[in-house]
Order: C-alpha cells, then structure tokens, then sequence
C-alpha cells in the first residue's frame, strides 16, 4: 500500500507532538498538583487553628456571661432584698441567652436553686411553647457531673431537638465550698446561631464544630448544625478525639465515598473545630492545567499539521512529478526536462534531484541511440545481449539455422547503374528482407555485398527456429514477388534471387580484439548454409533447403525433392529440397510460389550437381 510523504511527515510530527505535549501536561500537572496540596494542607490547617481561636474566644466570652449572670442570679436566690436591676440588665436583654439555671450539688444529685426562662423569646422567636425548654432537658441529658466532677469542667452540648428552635447548652462550675469541691454549677441555654455565625458562607472549603462526645454544634451547612448530627463514627472526628496534639490534619474519604482534606484544631473548652477541602477543588487547578496544556497542545498540532502539510507538499509534489516523469522516461520518452518542471521552493535535494534526473535521462538517451544504431548493424536480440554482457568472448556452440541468401545478376546489374542506383535498390530490398527475418525471429549477423546473412537460434533459440526459418523464406518469396511488382511499374527490371537454409552446429559469438569485435557465428555450418544457397543457381530454385532443416520441421511443409551436389568443404553430396508451401491448421497444404520461384538452372562454382544414376550406385 502506497503511503503518502504528507501522510508520513504528518504522522509522525503528530506522534511527537503529542508525546511531548503529554508529557510536558502531565509532568507540569503532577508538580502542581504535589504543590497545590502542600499549600493546601497548610491553608487547611490555619482556617482550622483561625476558627478555632474565633469559636474560643465565642465560648469564653459566653462563659465569662455565664458567670457574671449566674453569680447575680444565685445572690437573688440566697439574698433577700437584692435587687435584680443589673440581672435584668444583663441576662434579661441578652437576647443570646434562652435560659439560666443554677443548681446545687448535693452528693451525685443535682438540686435546682433558681431557674430563669425567658417564655417572650421562646414564643416570639422560635415559635414554640416555653415548656419545651424542659422537654428538652430531659430529652438532652446534659453532662451534669462532668460539670463538677474534679475541680470543675466546662460542658457544652447541642441542645437542639426541633429545627426551629437552634439551642445550645454551656454547663459551668459555679462556687465551691470549703473543702475546694464544687456545690454549684450553672447551666445556660444559649441561641446556637453565636457558634453557627462564622460559619455560615458557604464556600469551597466546609467548616464544623463538634463538642467533646462528636456532636455537631456548628456547620457550614446550619441545617447539619441543627440536626444534631453524631460525628463521632466519622474518621476524621475519631482520629481528633483519639490525637495527642492540638492540631493536625489527613487526607480521609467522607460519606460519599469522595477524598477530602481534612484538619483539626482543639479549643480550651471542649469544643473542636474542622476544616474540610476536597481532593477535587486541590486539583482542579492542576487538572485545568493539564486541560490547557493539552487545548494548547491541541492548537499547536493543529498549526503544525498545516505548516507540515504546505512543507510536505514542496516535497511530495516535486516527487510526484518526478514519478510522473519516470514513468515517460520508462516508456521510452526521453526528452523530458525535470528541472524546467520540477520546482524547488528551498533549493533542497528535491532540485538537485530533478538535475541528477536530467543527467541520467541524458545517459539513457545517449544508451537508447547507441542501443538502436548498434541494433541496425545486429539486430536487436544480439544488441540486448551484448549490452547485458551475457554473450561471451570467444562464443558459445549452439545449434542453429543458418540462411543465406544472394541477388541474380547482381554484378551484370551493377555495372549498368550508377552506385546510387544501386543503393538505393539493395536498401529497398534489404528493408523488405530483414523485416521479414526480425519478425520470424531471426538476426541478421551481416551484409556481404548483396548477400544476405541471418541466424536462427542464436543469440536465443527457441524450439520452432527451424520452423520459423523456412517460413520467413516462404515471406521473403512473398514479399519479393509484391516487391517486383513496384519495381515494374516503376519502369524498372524485377529482382531475382536464391535462398539456402542448413541447420546445425556452429559457435555463436564474439570474435576480433578488445579493440574492435564482431559478433557472429562460424563454423562448417555456415559454410554449407552458403554453398545451399550457391546451389539454388544450379538447381534453378529461389530456395533450397538440407535433410538437417528438415527434420526440425517435419511435415509442417510441402517440399519437393531438388536433388543432390557435393560442394566444397563436404566430403559427401548433400540432398536439396525446394519448399513449396506450408500446412495450414485444417491440415491442408497451402502452395507458395511466384514466377520468380523457379528458372533456368546455370552452373554454379563450387557446386556438382550428381546424377540420378551416380546417386543409386
């Protein structure tokens, strides 16, 4: 499958791009996420430790109210005639404070001494019914001993048990009596919206507060707050509780299965504050840096796709067109000019490419001119040969046939004309004879005056040269006779000739010096395929052929027996025949002659007819 140079250099720009791209994104994106968490983990903390100072400073300033109302609220309760106008002053207009009640402990009982319920806010501002404020004492169970338990603790609880009525409770020691134990705490119920406000912007970072037993007292999210939501179970509230230190932080998976980021920070009072991030807002950053690497990663591809695409095509197209040109060049067209067609816009190999192509259409086209003139003096099967180096110097044996053939009355004729008449009549008839003969298959190996030299069977053999032979001499007949009769309507005298075949061995090659050969075949063969056709005189036949011809041949034509003659250079007569015509496929002879096949027998040199009598002796 043919792949394009753009598709290629596209391809693997984009394979690089995007590597490196990704790499770079994710690399960066890693780094900043291991940063964003560092900075993260240490804002989460100090939220934490700043909101838990906040909620601290909340608390002791109620406790410190606490006090302060409890003490004149216990002195009206023990002191006949003390005036309550700096209670009413400030626990009375406090609208912080639900409740206050004092209670004395006696033993592990804990005896009410004054109770003060504020019923107008109770009714106006949270809807209910101020007997629901014992409800939920009963309901709240509030740590009453822990309050006077060894010197006296701070208790805070979430008194919250219907959604419209947020309270909180703070339990303190209140006096001790002389023994240093405590004999009264006080218990104040309080609006839970003091420790709800600071956290009440919903942001991207969430905030609570849990008292001492993983109670939620305060959230980000006040319907949580008001709930009343045990935390205890959660892992980051056991791991603050179960901590030594004050402050800390870990990474934990909440309730829904999501990664958070969570610190902690303890108050004086019992009361913890948390911190939370999600993993996913950390990372986002990161992740919208990758995301922007990859969107610019993206652009860049883009933009590189289509500077590679325009600079492939300066490459590509050149390319194409030198194809284009191979291919004319491949088709024997060699007049091609790549530099004046192909175009390099940087002056790159492409350019120096489409000049070397224009060298080497050159060299073909010197190799071609040469190849066809050296086929005009070899024939083009010998040329092939010899340009591919396959014929040896000193020649090959091979059996072949061998044809000559001659012109009748050449030399009376050429004494009669002048040379131009004559060569211009020996090329007309050269062109009719030798294009029969490469048609046939066979090569003409020379020109001797006006004699006619031609092989079958070298420097190739097929197994029909015998077969091909004789029928090229049946054409020949033919295209003689066709030949004539432009001649005589030219005014002109008719040609006759006489043709001789002989098959056997010779050795076929190249023969001379390195510094002119020629390439031939020689041998007793040739010899006798030229005393054949010096025998067509005697015979009075335009064709003879040897018993060797045809045996190659068998009956695929009509022959007559001519006789037979010893000539020079055998030892034995040789038995001649004239071929007549040919076998068609129907199986049919079909005749070939011409009133130039036939005529009157002369002697012939080198040539003795024998007699039928000396034959059968």
């Amino acid at each position: 499958m043919r792949i394009p140079i753009s598709i290629k250099l596209i391809s693997i720009t984009a394979a690089l791009l995007v590597g490196v791209t990704s790499v770079i994104a994710v690399v960066s994106s890693k780094y900043f996420e291991t940063t964003s968490r560092q900075r993260e983990e240490n804002v989460n903390l100090d939220y934490a430790a700043a909101r838990a100072t906040e909620v601290e400073n909340i608390l002791n300033n109620l406790v410190d109210k606490t006090k302060s109302n409890a003490g004149q609220l216990y002195r009206m309760a023990t002191e006949p005639g003390f005036s309550s106008s700096d209670f009413d002053m400030g626990f009375m207009r406090d609208k912080s404070f639900v409740s206050l009640e004092i209670l004395k402990v006696d033993g592990s009982s804990f005896v009410s001494l004054r109770k003060v319920v504020k019923d107008d806010l109770i009714k106006d501002a949270y809807k209910a019914h101020p007997t629901w404020l014992a409800h939920v004492r009963a309901k709240q169970q509030f740590p009453l001993a822990a309050v006077a338990r060894d010197g006296g603790h701070v208790e805070i609880q979430n008194a919250t048990l219907i959604p419209q009525m947020p309270i909180f409770t703070i339990g303190i020691p209140l006096m001790k009596d002389a023994s240093g134990r405590i004999s009264h705490i006080a218990i104040a119920d309080l609006d839970l919206g003091l420790i709800q406000k600071p956290f009440s912007e919903q942001k991207e970072r969430s905030f609570f507060v849990v008292d001492d037993r993983g109670v939620l007292l305060a959230h980000s999210d006040e319907a949580k707050a008001r709930s009343r939501l045990d935390m205890s179970q959660f892992e980051i509230v056991r791991n603050a509780r179960d901590a030594k230190t004050p402050r800390g932080q870990r990474p934990v998976t909440d309730a829904s299965g999501a990664r958070v980021y969570s610190a902690y920070a303890k108050t004086s009072i019992g009361a913890t504050v948390f911190s939370e991030i999600p993993e996913d807002i950390i990372l986002e950053p990161a992740r919208e840096v990758r995301r922007q690497a990859f969107f610019l990663g993206g652009m860049i591809l883009s933009g590189a796709f289509f500077l590679i695409f325009l600079f492939s095509l300066t490459i590509s197209s050149p390319l194409e067109k030198l194809v284009q040109l191979i291919e004319l060049v491949s088709k024997g067209n060699f007049d091609v000019n790549a530099s004046s067609q192909v175009k390099s816009v940087f002056k790159d190999e492409v350019g120096e490419l489409a000049v070397a192509f224009d060298h080497m259409t050159e060299g073909l086209k010197e190799r071609d001119k040469v190849k066809n003139l050296f086929s005009k003096f070899h024939g083009s099967s010998v040329t092939d040969d010899l340009m591919q180096g396959e014929v040896g110097l000193g020649g090959q044996k091979k059996d072949v046939v061998v044809f000559f053939s001659d012109i009748r009355g050449f030399t009376a004729f050429s004494e009669k004309r002048s040379p131009e008449e004559v060569v211009e009549m020996l090329n007309e008839y050269f062109g009719v004879m030798v294009k029969i003969i490469n048609e046939h298959g066979g090569v003409v190996d020379k020109f001797i005056g006006d004699a006619i030299m031609a092989i079958w069977g070298a420097p190739k053999s097929t197994d029909n040269d015998a077969q091909q032979a004789v029928m090229a001499c049946m054409r020949m007949r033919e295209g003689l006779d066709a030949l004539n009769v432009r001649r005589q309507e030219r005014g002109q005298s008719p040609i006759m000739i006489g043709m001789g075949l002989h098959a056997g061995p010779a050795i076929s090659g190249t023969i001379g010096s390195d510094e002119r050969m020629e390439y031939t075949v020689i041998g007793n063969t040739v010899n006798t395929a030229s005393r054949i056709e010096a025998s067509t005189k005697a015979f009075g036949a335009d064709l003879l052929v040897t018993d060797d011809v045809l045996a190659k041949v068998g009956d695929h034509f009509k022959v007559e027996y001519a006789g037979s003659a010893e000539v020079k250079g055998r030892s034995e007569a040789i038995k001649m025949y004239k071929v007549r015509g040919y076998k068609t496929e129907s199986g049919e002879y079909f005749d070939i002659t011409t009133a130039y096949s036939d005529y009157e027998a002369e002697g012939a040199d080198k040539v003795k007819i024998k007699k039928e009598e000396d034959q059968a002796a």
